[in-house]
């Protein structure tokens, strides 16, 4: 027999295997479990690392058939590997086993199973087995973790590809070829190229092999052409793998950011159309101020002109006066019109301008089709009204009837638009928040059409928190008041979209500048605050800063930039600034704390010390607070400047809250 076989008793001279001290020593301490089978499939040896895999002592193995000792699994597993043996006399390797110890813990085995030969063929069957419990827990370890690897790219809607050190593809992505369409094949190599919109594709080019040059992270965006033949948009990050100095492979994940960009689109065309909103009421806004403060019929007819122009964008404006007495309309401007200067209308011949001054209200025709039916039902000849429409390419019509008395009347009319246009541009009521008490005083500083630009306002922003400003348009008249009006009306446009406080002041620079004049100034104090923490942040434009007074009376000033008014090239910057509950920050124009007799410095310096004279009923309600502010710091001083403060009050937190 073969030197392969240990039993029966070896043919080897000088070597007794079964009796041989040196083969027991070596099989009892073996690493490794080993059982020797007779051709019937019994036990014949076995050592002590193979009783750890049954359960079982030596002895109590030998001459005995495994389904006599041993499990129906592991049973089954031995007899079926030794019917094969004794069919085909050809080894049956690595069959995989769990057992059970003693204390509950599993063990697993790997089992092979080779035939022992003599000259006269198989005369038994060796066992050995290694346990690879080790091994199996970190495979099972490492499937675990390439799991939640897997998932956590899934949920993130990540694809994870792999390319070669030169930037060649040489794996499959799947998940890409599922987005693209493209077949393993038209994928390989660098065709994900071809699946890249032809606008991003040489530059990603290029950035792709300049990472590739320098061996550093690969960061890029980029659309991607999908199977129905649209574009998402992918942000993609790729890292060189380094052994040994070199570059094995790089790895990269690309992250579907459409929903991000579609919202950013979103909130882009958003913001251009408020802006163009904020601006067409700004450039109306100042229309106003100009015709109001407009004595004569030439500055009212270049006013009209370019109303019509810059904020209706018309192509051609007509003007006309009206002579009562002739019951005629004379054109005195004809804008581009048709008609020609110093003509007279009849007001019995209806048309655009006689209709708007015999109603005394505006007419309005949106199409062809509208005028036509208005001017036919106010008893025009329709015929000619056919010609006038075939030959203009005109398409929409306003008449406007302006009114006026006489030059009295006009300065009186001008003061009473004045402070109507100042109060209304003023919020009536300030916004009832829980967790926030808000309140206002506004004491106008005007003589005769002397009215300022002095503005609050407060508004719950989408995300719960408000935003409070209060501002200053310096100057008087209706002048003031109308560009306070545009920079309020802006103000809010832009907070709805994009509330943070530089972004704010960072669009009211651009409106200021497209509707403003250079020589304007006008300054802000804005900030945003969350209910109940007074959690929030402050930007200031040139204004002075916000005062901050304590349940205990200490009033203290808010040491921040200053920043610089509005339309001045600067970068704005916002900070934290927090109203603790039981505390209150107090916004106010310059009026409060400067006048002729009474410098900015000194003013703030008083300011603060008067808080410290409030008794604790004041200091506890923000309308009592204002209220004693406003008395003590005008107290023996003229009032020659609007007064505009603002205050938001956190209430103390209680058990209940």
């Amino acid at each position: 027999m073969s030197a392969e076989t240990s039993v029966p008793r070896p043919r080897e001279p000088g070597l007794d295997i079964s009796d041989s001290d040196l083969f027991r020593g070596l099989m009892s301490e073996a690493p490794f479990a080993f059982a020797f089978f007779n051709p019937d499939g019994r036990f014949v040896r076995v050592n002590s690392t193979f009783t750890e895999l049954t359960g079982h002592p030596v002895e109590l193995h030998l001459d005995r058939q495994p389904a006599e000792l041993l499990p129906a699994d592991l049973t089954t597993l031995i007899e079926a590997a030794l019917r094969r043996i004794a069919d085909e006399a050809l080894p049956v390797t690595d069959q995989r086993i769990r057992t059970r110890a003693e204390n509950g813990d599993s063990r697993h085995w790997t089992v092979s199973f080779f035939p022992m030969r003599d000259d006269d063929g198989v005369v038994g069957t060796a066992l050995f087995g290694v346990d690879v419990t080790e091994r199996q827990l970190n495979e099972e370890m490492l499937e675990r973790s390439e799991e939640r690897y897997r998932s956590l790219v899934e949920s993130q809607q990540q694809l994870v590809w792999i390319s070669s050190p030169s930037g060649s593809v040489a794996e499959d992505a799947p998940q890409w070829r599922a987005i693209t369409g493209q077949g393993l094949e038209e994928y390989l190599a660098h065709g994900w190229l071809d699946a890249v919109h032809p606008d991003d594709r040489p530059g990603t080019e290029e950035a792709w092999r300049e990472a590739l040059r320098g061996r550093t992270m690969f960061e890029w965006s980029y659309r991607v052409r999908t199977r129905a033949s649209g574009y998402r948009h992918f942000e993609v990050r790729a890292v060189p793998i380094i052994r040994h100095g070199r570059v094995v492979e790089w790895v990269g994940a690309n992250t579907d950011v459409t929903p991000q960009r579609e919202a950013e689109e979103m909130r882009g065309r958003l913001t251009d159309q408020l802006g163009a909103a904020a601006l067409r009421t700004a450039r109306l806004q100042g229309a106003t101020a100009q015709l109001a403060e407009a004595l004569t019929v030439e500055q009212v007819v270049q006013v009209i002109i370019d109303v019509g122009r810059t904020a209706l964008a018309a192509d051609h404006s007509s003007v006309a006066l009206l002579d009562l007495d002739r019951a005629t309309l004379k054109l005195i401007s004809s804008g581009g019109t048709p008609d020609t200067r110093g003509e007279e209308i009849d007001l019995a011949q209806p048309n655009v301008m006689t209709m708007a001054v015999n109603s005394r209200r505006p007419l309005f025709a949106e199409s062809p089709d509208s005028l036509r039916a208005q001017l036919v039902d106010a008893g025009a000849d329709e015929a000619q009204i056919s010609g006038f429409l075939a030959q203009t390419d005109e398409r929409a019509w306003v008449g406007l009837p302006l009114l006026a008395a006489g030059r009295a009347t006009l300065f009186e009319r001008e003061h009473k638009t004045a402070e109507t246009l100042q109060r209304s541009l003023l919020p009536e009521r300030l916004p009832v928040v829980r967790g926030l008490t808000l309140a206002y005083r506004f004491r106008s500083g005007s003589r005769h059409v002397q009215v300022g630009g002095d503005w609050y306002d407060a508004f719950v922003l989408q995300d719960g928190r408000v935003a409070a400003v209060v501002g200053d348009v310096m100057g008087k008249g209706v002048k003031a008041a109308a560009g306070m009006g545009r920079i309020r009306n802006a103000m809010r446009a832009l907070a709805l979209t994009n509330p943070p406080p530089a972004a704010v002041l960072t669009g009211l620079d651009r409106v200021f500048e497209a509707t403003e004049e250079e020589e304007q100034v006008t300054t802000l104090a804005y900030m945003v605050v969350e209910p109940g923490t007074g959690e929030g942040t402050l930007a200031l434009a040139g204004h002075p800063p916000p005062l901050l007074v304590s349940p205990q009376g200490v009033g203290l000033l808010h040491e921040t930039e200053p920043g610089t008014p509005l339309g001045w090239a600067t970068s704005r910057k916002q900070f934290r600034f927090c109203v603790p509950p039981g505390h209150t920050a107090v916004l106010y124009s310059d009026g409060l704390v400067e006048n002729r007799k009474r410098g900015l410095d000194a003013g703030l310096r008083e300011l603060s010390s008067v808080v410290a004279e409030a008794p604790p009923e004041v200091l506890n309600s923000p309308n009592m607070l204002l209220d004693f502010l406003v008395d003590h710091m005008l107290s023996g001083y003229e009032q020659d400047d609007d007064v505009t403060v603002l205050a938001v009050h956190v209430p103390p937190a209680t058990k209940s809250d």
